[in-house]
């Protein structure tokens, strides 16, 4: 199990040490910084934060000695003639679908970064808003905005080259409206720990994406998701999931929180059923995390709901599924259970082997050292939290 917890926060990057049966928090990096997500790279020890500066504009940086000096890169770009289908949130008295409009991209954050294969030293993905997946081939030095899924038809083909030649079905999510704009984002990438090439992206609101050949071809992966607020809720295109994740030891597993229930797949992808249990307040939400060693086992912190987000019944809890989402166990030890309006956002949970962790947007940060049964805070009043790591 891992002795450090990486978060991402509001106010800068945050590392906790475990010592002596204590977590530690470290001085603050990137004080006063909005950090989108923060993450060690597995192969070669970097640890990388996502900056999302409001004057300067998003960035990255990177320490390659544990956090006791940082880098800041500049690097990660639109190329010229990168555009998208503008979107445009729907008025009370629109009657007709609004003309299309294009735009040029430009970078307005870095939602999340994934590593690749022991056998691809450098590689490096980034996901972003307004919709791009970067890599890089030499530890974060340059980027390249993967072309064939930019240019992708399910948002209207090759816009380098003219017009949109099919209808995009990506829409924008309401997470980039707190940059004046309403555009998709890529919040999720999954890399297949037996093939590295295989990776699935997870973008808002548009589905699930994957690729089997490092990126040039892309296929839709939606099938038995469910939009409950689409007209055809099986539709092909326009899901809202909000996390992406895979069982490194049962990689044919994933689970994904989506706007619209807890999914999960047994066959990497190709199918989607939803397992979420209203009953026990187990359906909306932000963040899931998979159990390292076995497929079965999940975790969620719900929500109430879209238009009240915030703890259920004003009562912090996590629940759990061994069972591969048959049925759910809500977990409260440890956890306030009154008064309590902490959301945990879609990057805020992880686990890692027996301890599970989140932090919350009221700034709480909670550990379980028993697989999410019992919990402790290890943090009152830190930042708002963006993103939860065990490094």
């Amino acid at each position: 199990m891992s002795d450090q917890i990486l978060l991402g926060t509001r106010k800068g990057t945050l590392i906790l040490d475990r010592t002596a049966g204590r977590w530690t928090p470290r001085p603050i990096a990137h004080a006063g910084m909005s950090i989108s997500y923060a993450a060690r790279d597995p192969r070669d020890g970097t640890i990388w934060a996502a900056m999302d500066h409001a004057h300067w504009g998003p960035k990255l940086s990177r320490s390659k000695d544990d956090g006791a000096t940082w880098e800041n890169l500049t690097q990660l770009a639109y190329p010229k003639g990168a555009r998208f289908v503008e979107q445009h949130l729907p008025t009370p008295d629109q009657t007709a679908e609004a003309p299309t409009t294009y735009k040029e991209a430009a970078l307005l954050k870095v939602w999340v970064l994934a590593f690749g294969g022991k056998e691809q030293p450098g590689t490096i993905h980034a996901g972003t808003l307004p919709g791009g997946l970067f890599t890089s081939r030499d530890g974060g030095d340059t980027w390249e905005l993967n072309r064939p899924l930019w240019s992708h038809e399910s948002r209207g083909g090759d816009l380098f080259a003219g017009d949109a030649t099919s209808r995009n079905e990506w829409g924008g999510t309401p997470a980039a409206m707190a940059y004046g704009e309403f555009v998709p984002g890529i919040h999720s990438i999954v890399v297949d720990p037996r093939d590295p090439d295989r990776i699935f992206v997870g973008v808002s609101c548009a589905g699930i994406i994957e690729t089997r050949d490092g990126g040039k071809t892309w296929q839709g992966r939606n099938r038995g998701m469910l939009n409950d607020y689409l007209p055809n809720p099986e539709a092909a295109w326009g899901h809202d999931p909000h996390f992406v994740t895979q069982c490194p030891a049962d990689p044919d597993r994933l689970w994904q929180q989506n706007h619209t229930g807890v999914f999960t797949s047994e066959d990497c992808g190709q199918t989607w059923k939803r397992v979420s249990e209203p009953d026990v307040a187990v359906h909306f939400g932000f963040p899931v995390a998979a159990d390292d060693r076995d497929g079965q086992t999940a975790w969620v912190v719900p929500a109430k709901g879209d238009d009240e987000r915030m703890a259920v019944g004003a009562g912090l809890f996590v629940a759990r599924t061994v069972d591969g989402g048959a049925t759910w166990q809500a977990f409260r030890e440890g956890l306030p259970q009154e008064h309590a309006y902490d959301v945990v956002y879609r990057h805020a949970l992880d686990a890692r082997g027996d301890r599970v962790c989140f932090g919350s947007t009221t700034g709480n940060v909670y550990i379980s050292e028993d697989r999410g049964e019992t919990w402790r805070n290890v943090g009152h009043n830190f930042p708002p939290v963006h993103s939860v790591r065990f490094a």
